[in-house]
């Protein structure tokens, strides 16, 4: 994937972070967040995460296969530093050894309650920066 401006902006603010908001819908429409500590693969631009397959997140995207989305904030008082991202795409089951040597790497501590692993495959994404002018996007579109 070549690297533009837009996708370095956004790919070093997801390394920086981890933790995101999912969003799903169950199959009667009704909607549902949670949080989640995520590892961010650059290279593919998916959100890996670890997630009991009874939570109702979970259910919700298996369920109900339609996208989800996700949003990663930096919390601050300050109006010009105000930084997030709201995200689009699918999730499906992290079946590849990779997918858990990489959350690994970001959360050792994890080998000793590692439940079943997911990948958010980022399909859009609206990156707000107003470090780089107020109210400044940048968007990503696989």
């Amino acid at each position: 994937m070549p690297q533009t401006s837009h996708h370095t902006h956004i790919c070093s603010f997801l390394k920086k972070h981890h933790v995101a908001t999912l969003a799903t819908v169950d199959a009667q429409g009704f909607p549902w967040c949670s949080n989640l500590f995520y590892a961010f693969d650059e290279q593919e631009m998916e959100l890996i995460f670890t997630s009991d397959e009874a939570t109702r997140h979970v259910r919700d995207f298996t369920e109900n296969a339609a996208a989800v989305a996700a949003s990663v904030v930096l919390d601050s008082k300050i109006v010009g530093k105000l930084q997030g991202i709201q995200i689009t795409g699918v999730v499906k089951k992290a079946d590849d050894e990779r997918y858990k040597e990489q959350y690994l790497k970001r959360f050792p501590y994890a080998v000793f309650m590692l439940k079943e692993l997911w990948v958010l495959r980022i399909d859009t994404a609206k990156y707000t920066d107003n470090r780089l002018g107020f109210g400044k996007k940048l968007y990503y579109e696989r």
